[in-house]
């Protein structure tokens, strides 16, 4: 007779990446399950992608309001309540968190709140208690890295979640890191009409992305919003005196340093394996837990998904991941993960899409491709009505197949999921050229790029 365990599998992390598995193996199979939380149910989702969203939107809301002249708005004299805000803002996550709950508890999954530590391979400890499962899937997510700088001991900071649920809205802020977190975050404090600095340690905004991106990022964060941004700065310190406190970098061989009265640090995250792995016998290294190409660790029965694995990282990605696992466990079949025509999305206004390959991507592959830029101006909809220097860029392959996009528009991401269904679907360019779209939108950049990529000579 085999060994009987509490659980058949416990989900170690409630965030994106372990509600799919959770509630995938829930419908999918009769087991019991349970889900462990040492956070918020719901993890990066409620503590950062909905807190986010709504505060990004109302930062936006006040902007536009207030710079919509042109249009004869008058909102020179609209004024806004923060504590109320924030109290919106708050009443979303708790919301998110109970939804979480209720979803979980509904589906028949058992919700355990504590910070799991293995002890061997079939057990977990929770504060003074233990548990056992068949399997366990690792879905810890990933935490703020903030090695590299020196004073985080010394000088109060925030990050990208506490700076959203702070109730005094500071004087001059400086963000450190210019990524996707980092810009949303300045975004958000320059619309509600903070002096924001915003400081980038690589070349250009949004390093991740084609350098046309970083290109009108820094245009609309400079020229629309008077951020002054700063790239190719190192930040080495963070210091503080009786009046203010100071961000130290070096840029061009210099040491600099800003002065303000408060600091988010959006300095990119590493992955979050404190969890005793070794006593199960499961490898990991300070870029991730290790896994194979079914998300299966060195230990047979334990599996990990999402950021605590490291890699390209994206809250769209580990639901895929987990929605994955999820079949793969319950079916017993080792189909291969097909992540093409993923999204990842940066949601400032204009806000960023890219789908699939970026062109940046096929570069470091030494891959052949060809590719076409439409600026939003070019499209009947936005010619003399957009500030935005934003664009479609569409990517291909030699036999005209859409293997990649890159969106700079307003709702980028509105766009973005046809293009993901192009991408997955093999969607050749003359079908993407005669894809209906509604008159007067920015689809029409679309159909131009296929259109021109189908008219060049090969």
């Amino acid at each position: 007779m085999g060994k009987r365990f509490d659980f058949e599998y416990i989900v170690i992390g409630s965030g994106p990446a372990g509600m799919a598995a959770a509630l995938g193996l829930a419908r999918l199979t009769d087991k019991k399950i349970a889900i462990v939380e040492g956070g918020e149910l719901g993890g990066a989702l409620s503590t950062r992608d909905i807190p986010g969203a709504a505060s990004l939107k109302f930062a936006n809301t006040y902007h536009k309001a207030t710079h919509s002249t042109e249009c004869g708005i008058s909102g020179m004299s609209l004024h806004f309540n923060f504590p109320t805000a924030v109290n919106h803002q708050e009443d979303l996550t708790k919301n998110s968190i109970l939804e979480t709950r209720i979803k979980l508890e509904k589906a028949g999954v058992t919700c355990i709140l504590g910070v799991a530590n293995f002890i061997d391979e079939n057990t977990i400890a929770i504060d003074e208690r233990e548990y056992s499962s068949r399997y366990f899937v690792i879905a810890t997510g990933a935490k703020l890295n903030t090695a590299n700088i020196a004073g985080t001991d010394f000088v109060n900071f925030l990050t990208p979640e506490t700076a959203l649920k702070n109730r005094r809205l500071p004087k001059a802020v400086c963000v450190v890191g210019g990524g996707a977190t980092g810009c949303e975050i300045a975004e958000y404090f320059a619309k509600l009409g903070v002096k924001t600095a915003l400081l980038e340690r690589s070349n250009r905004l949004l390093p991740r992305e084609d350098e046309e991106v970083g290109k009108v990022m820094r245009e609309h964060f400079e020229n629309e919003l008077g951020v002054i941004v700063l790239t190719n700065a190192r930040v080495v310190a963070l210091e503080k005196d009786s009046v203010s406190k100071r961000v130290v970098f070096s840029k061009d061989g210099h040491e600099k340093m800003v002065r303000v009265d408060t600091i988010v640090l959006a300095t990119g995250s590493e992955p979050a394996t404190d969890l005793g792995l070794e006593n199960a016998n499961v490898k990991y290294k300070k870029s991730g837990i290790l896994t194979n190409s079914f998300f299966q660790t060195s230990a047979k029965n334990i599996f990990a998904i999402g950021d605590c694995i490291g890699g390209e990282s994206s809250t769209d990605l580990a639901v895929m991941q987990g929605n994955y696992l999820a079949s793969t466990l319950a079916y017993r079949a080792k189909m291969p993960f097909n992540a093409t025509g993923t999204i990842r999305a940066v949601s400032t206004c204009p806000g960023v899409a890219v789908v699939g390959f970026s062109e940046d991507d096929l570069v470091r592959r030494d891959k052949r491709y060809k590719k076409e830029l439409v600026y939003l101006s070019e499209t009947s909809v936005m010619k003399g009505l957009c500030k935005s220097k934003g664009f479609v860029k569409l990517i291909a392959n030699r036999e005209n197949h859409l293997i990649g996009a890159v969106i700079v528009a307003p709702n980028a991401v509105l766009l973005a999921h046809e293009l993901a269904l192009a991408v997955r679907s093999r969607i050749g360019l003359g079908e993407l050229a005669m894809m209906p779209h509604a008159v007067l939108s920015i689809g029409e950049a679309v159909q131009i790029a296929a259109r021109r990529m189908m008219a060049r000579k090969k």
